[in-house]
C-alpha cells in the first residue's frame, strides 16, 4: 500500500459525516507504519475504543470505512474464532463482530452491516507471516503461497466495502 498523509485518510471515509472524520484520531504509530507491508490501513481509534477504522487502496483513489467495535466485556462460549478477510484462526478474543454503517442514506436510517475481523485489524501482517495469531494449538496449514493469501485477502476486504458502498 501507497503511504497516505492525514487529509487523504479523512478525506477517504464513505459512511461517516466529515466532523466524524476531522475528529477520529489516527493510529499512534501513524509515522513508522510499514506501508508496504499494510493492503489496507486498519485501527481502533484511540480516543474512541469503540471505533475502529478501514481505509483501502483503490483505484480511484482510498476507501475509509468507519465501524463499531462491540463493548468489551461479553464472553464467548467459542474457543476459536475466524477472519473473514484473512480467514486467521484466533483465540475468541483476537476476532471481533464489527459494524459499518452503509454509505449514503441507508445508513443515515440505520442500516448496517458486520463482519468478523482480526481484533487489532493486522490482516495484512498475518497472511505475510510477520505476526501470529495467540491461538497456535489447532492451526491449520494452508497450500497456498503468500502472494495467493494476500490476493484473497484483499478480494475479501473489497468484498466487504463494496457492501458498504453499495447502501
Amino acid at each position: 500500500m501507497e503511504p497516505l498523509t492525514d487529509k487523504e485518510i479523512r478525506s477517504s471515509f464513505v459512511n461517516c459525516t466529515k466532523g466524524e472524520a476531522a475528529r477520529l484520531k489516527l493510529p499512534l504509530d501513524f509515522a513508522e507504519l510499514p506501508w508496504e507491508d499494510l493492503d489496507f490501513l486498519g485501527w481502533v481509534d484511540p480516543g474512541a475504543p469503540l471505533r475502529a477504522h478501514l481505509v483501502v487502496p483503490r483505484e480511484d483513489g482510498p476507501v475509509g470505512v468507519t465501524l463499531r467495535v462491540p463493548a468489551v466485556g461479553r464472553t464467548s462460549a467459542v474457543k476459536s474464532s475466524l477472519c473473514q478477510i484473512c480467514l486467521t484462526a484466533h483465540a475468541s478474543s483476537g476476532v471481533s463482530l464489527l459494524v459499518a454503517p452503509l454509505a449514503g442514506p441507508r445508513g443515515r436510517e440505520g442500516n448496517t452491516v458486520g463482519i468478523y475481523l482480526c481484533a487489532d485489524l493486522a490482516c495484512s501482517l498475518y497472511v505475510r507471516g510477520k505476526r501470529q495469531p495467540k491461538l497456535r494449538a489447532g492451526r491449520r496449514e494452508e497450500s497456498l503461497g503468500p502472494d495467493e493469501r494476500i490476493a484473497r485477502t484483499t478480494a475479501n476486504l473489497d468484498a466487504f466495502v463494496q457492501r458498504v458502498t453499495a447502501g
